[in-house]
């Protein structure tokens, strides 16, 4: 198996404002563009040419991977004009693809940090035979998720919507967010319009009496789509919880890139990034957080489970918890923001002007 699909054309409206600028998978996540993380993995697993359907602010890609020898890749680009969902990304980047009608092709969602053996995956759907293979993972509650039924050798039953009362959880399996297509599968999917792999072709394929196996595998899973989420996957890089060969450093408590400064007393834990060109001044906490490029943590601020925007600035003693600072943002001194708090680019926060608890 030599080559993938990734789709990176959403708009990530659910991490917004940091998506405003910038396309969800070109994110930093442990110092790097999260999309890095996703492609260095497919290469230690033996691909070696990934197309990139692209559409949200597609012109960010290219200049950042070029042709991706330096990953030791092989990247081309596609970009949609309209959004056509993921059957019709997949699609849409066909003609592009050089495997032969029965060989696997692997596909991946841009916005996913799992530790899935992706070698055992095409395995799998070798070794059964399968028309598509879905990584599918176990989840304590799976009510939010599409849930994937399978019988005793992983072929799959059914795709269920997401369920409404406990009658409707018949498993806890669910669609983890990475296939495997059989070249010749991928060319019965309408051109041209939007189409769902979810909510058309997987199940009109089993309709059809088409073989879905599914493979659970349940190490390290996330779905990054909101900020909480995208915050604890960095951190969890840096802190070698999620496994990946990008991580511009050693494993541990903190990662600071290069060009940014620290202050000797300033405290970093929980697997913080400071990225390129940041400052933490003295006396400063931050915790489990990520300091984008540029960004200035004041003397004595308290940052937790946060992300703060590149040119961002959070001021003294401003106590931020759980909560995203656009770029270019400014948290003037001795403000509380917490728990799930956007403070949208460029916005201009007053001293003191937001509390959760008293001045006193």
């Amino acid at each position: 198996m030599t080559e993938a699909i990734l789709l990176v054309g959403g708009k990530g409206t659910r991490l917004r404002p940091l998506t405003v600028h910038t396309p969800k998978p070109m994110v930093p996540a442990a110092g790097v563009p999260f999309l890095t993380h996703q492609l260095a993995r497919a290469r230690a697993a033996g691909v070696d040419h990934i197309v990139l359907a692209t559409s949200y602010l597609a012109e960010v890609f290219e200049p950042h991977f070029g042709d991706g020898s330096a990953l030791g890749l092989h990247l081309e680009y596609v970009t949609e004009k309209e959004p056509l969902g993921t059957g019709g990304a997949i699609r849409n980047v066909a003609e592009r693809l050089r495997s032969g009608p029965d060989e696997p092709v692997l596909i991946f969602n841009g916005d996913i940090l799992t530790g899935l053996d992706i070698r055992a995956l095409v395995a799998t759907h070798q070794s059964t035979g399968a028309d598509v293979s879905l990584h599918l993972t176990k989840v304590t509650d799976p009510r939010a998720y599409g849930l994937v039924p399978t019988d005793d050798t992983g072929r799959v039953l059914a795709f269920l919507e997401k369920p409404q009362t406990p009658e409707e959880i018949v498993t806890d399996q669910i669609n983890a967010g990475a296939y495997v297509f059989r070249r010749s599968v991928i060319d019965t999917i309408p051109a041209g319009r939007p189409v769902s792999v979810e909510r058309e072709t997987f199940p009109g394929l089993l309709a059809a009496g088409a073989h879905l196996q599914g493979m659970v595998d349940s190490t390290y899973w996330l779905d990054l789509g909101t900020p909480a989420a995208f915050v604890r996957g960095s951190a969890d890089l840096v802190m070698g919880r999620a496994p990946s060969p990008a991580v511009p450093g050693r494993r541990g408590d903190r990662l600071i890139l290069p060009t940014a400064r620290v202050a000797p007393d300033a405290k970093l834990t929980g697997g913080t990034v400071v990225g390129e060109g940041a400052f933490v001044a003295e006396g400063a906490r931050v915790c489990g957080s990520t300091i984008l490029p540029g960004a200035v943590i004041e003397p004595d601020a308290v940052v937790t489970d946060s992300l703060i925007g590149s040119r961002a600035r959070v001021g003294e003693r401003s106590v931020i918890t759980g909560a995203v600072v656009g770029d270019g943002a400014v948290v003037g001194a001795d403000n509380e923001l917490r728990d799930g708090v956007r403070v949208w680019c460029d916005a201009r926060i007053p001293a003191g002007a937001v509390r959760f608890s008293s001045d006193q």
